[in-house]
């Protein structure tokens, strides 16, 4: 994940949760990083639950592909995963038979 300006980074491990739109890092990281938030959301988590959160835009990289993505300013308590928005973006989809990340041929369009 780089930083605002591109000139910070941090190389993190997330859970891939293709039941999360967004991806949530730590609010103490993406701080770190000055990214900053733009705005706060409603959320709505499968145990009913319904918190505000804030959330900005970060550029993440793996297997060698970049784009940009929305993050959630994860609290003390909220898991830590890489969303869909993200995946779509790196172009990248879950091979649940392998139970690994894998780059697909196109993406999808209208």
């Amino acid at each position: 994940m780089y930083g605002r300006d591109s000139t910070r980074s941090k190389s993190i491990r997330l859970l891939v949760d293709t039941g999360s739109t967004y991806t949530w890092v730590g609010s103490k990281l993406l701080r770190e990083l000055a990214i900053q938030p733009l705005k706060e959301r409603e959320f709505r988590t499968v145990e009913g639950r319904k918190p505000r959160r804030r959330v900005g835009e970060a550029l993440i990289e793996a297997f060698g592909e970049k784009a940009t993505t929305i993050v959630v300013f994860a609290e003390k308590n909220d898991a830590r995963v890489l969303g869909v928005h993200a995946l779509e973006g790196l172009g990248l989809q879950l091979d649940p038979t392998a139970n690994k990340l894998k780059k697909v041929r196109a993406v999808l369009a209208v």
